[in-house]
């Protein structure tokens, strides 16, 4: 009976993991990458189409940040896969913009509507045009040329703006951008609202209106899933672009090491994040975008040997496989995007077949968690 038993036993340990523990096949994973990205550029066409926004009688300009985080993503989805379709269609739409930041407005300081300048860099490495960079260059030479740092006064701005800066400093050896980029961040770290970042927790709070006293329903602070999400991918994008010996590259790692370990301990049983991070009670569920950015982030840093593997891959394979089995649908949509805001009340209702507002940034995200996690080892 005992030598049954550890027949039994040993059978059991000897099993492969279930498929929700393992990472699906690299080339089950372009594939849906690609089957995404299809599905989107059969939807837009035409990239420089405005993009409507009925319940405010708006049509948005097609080079405003959902708009760039989607670019984000279909430029690391070349990196691995360099379809020239991929190229032309980001060409088209950086040369259809002639270049130029949202409303071609080279004196703008609002990060979202330069966003567009990080793929505009991307290109540029792929095809050196000067024109492709003048009015990123000039817009950036702004910002470092004045005094301000207290732009970024909500945690989206520093993914839309972080990351260009750093870009710009590697790509013309500048250190001033490198600089630049960590005085506005440090701003936001440290002073604004007395700090958006709390390293106790390892959170930020997504700007000043929910710093303490304001608490979610159940008595905890209110960290927003998607806006954590966006400072992760600026970490993992700024570490990316910046030199080894580069002054404040230790916080950057502390705090993207911060992030994600915080990060671990509030994922769901099935994979993904709520809205809330601490408190699933306040539009709970299963959410994309924010679980897209936090996997992307934690395959990165395993990647680049920032992370330790063995305990953030099986965090990072339960979000990947939560996206691909129960977000994505068969032709390619991603259900379960939160819309526009800045709070978990905010883009309801998050559903597998929900709509939300636009429909760029949740792919760009997707994109860039899948491309991040082909390239594991």
């Amino acid at each position: 009976m005992k030598k049954l038993l550890l027949s039994v036993l040993t059978l059991i340990f000897l099993l492969p993991a279930t498929a929700a523990d393992q990472l699906p096949p690299r080339e089950q994973t372009l594939k849906t990458l690609i089957k995404v990205n299809d599905l989107y550029l059969k939807n837009h066409p035409d990239p420089l189409l405005g993009i409507p926004y009925y319940s405010r009688k708006k049509v948005y300009e097609a080079n405003i940040w959902t708009r760039a985080v989607y670019f984000e993503g279909l430029m690391a989805l070349h990196s691995i896969y360099p379809d020239n379709r991929y190229y032309d269609y980001a060409y088209k739409w950086g040369d259809g913009f002639k270049w130029g930041m949202r409303r071609d407005d080279t004196t703008t300081r609002n990060a979202d509507n330069y966003c567009c300048g990080q793929t505009y860099i991307d290109l540029y490495r792929l095809t050196p045009e000067p024109k492709m960079l003048t009015k990123t260059k000039a817009c950036m030479n702004m910002l470092v040329n004045t005094p301000q740092v207290d732009d970024w006064t909500w945690i989206d701005a520093i993914q839309m703006g972080m990351p260009l800066l750093a870009k710009m400093s590697a790509e013309t050896g500048d250190p001033r951008y490198n600089e630049k980029a960590w005085q506005m961040y440090e701003w936001s770290r440290n002073t604004l609202a007395g700090g958006l970042f709390n390293e106790k927790e390892g959170l930020w709070w997504r700007d000043k209106d929910f710093v303490p006293p304001y608490k979610e329903p159940n008595g905890k602070n209110c960290y927003w899933s998607r806006g954590n999400g966006w400072v992760v991918a600026a970490l993992a994008k700024v570490l990316q672009e910046l030199p080894e010996d580069a002054p404040h590259r230790d916080v950057y790692i502390k705090d993207f090491k911060a992030m994600l370990d915080a990060a671990v301990k509030c994922q769901r049983e099935d994979g993904f994040w709520n809205v809330s991070l601490h408190d699933e009670s306040n539009f709970g569920g299963k959410e994309t975008t924010g679980t897209a950015l936090f996997v992307y982030g934690m395959a990165w840093g395993i990647n680049n040997g920032i992370l330790d593997r063995n305990k953030y891959l099986p965090a990072l394979t339960k979000g990947w496989n939560a996206i691909v089995n129960e977000a994505i649908h068969p032709n390619g949509y991603i259900g379960y995007v939160q819309g526009t805001g800045k709070e978990p009340k905010d883009g309801q209702p998050v559903a597998y077949d929900s709509k939300p507002d636009f429909d760029d940034y949740g792919t760009g995200c997707v994109l860039l968690a899948g491309s991040e996690v082909y390239k594991l080892q």
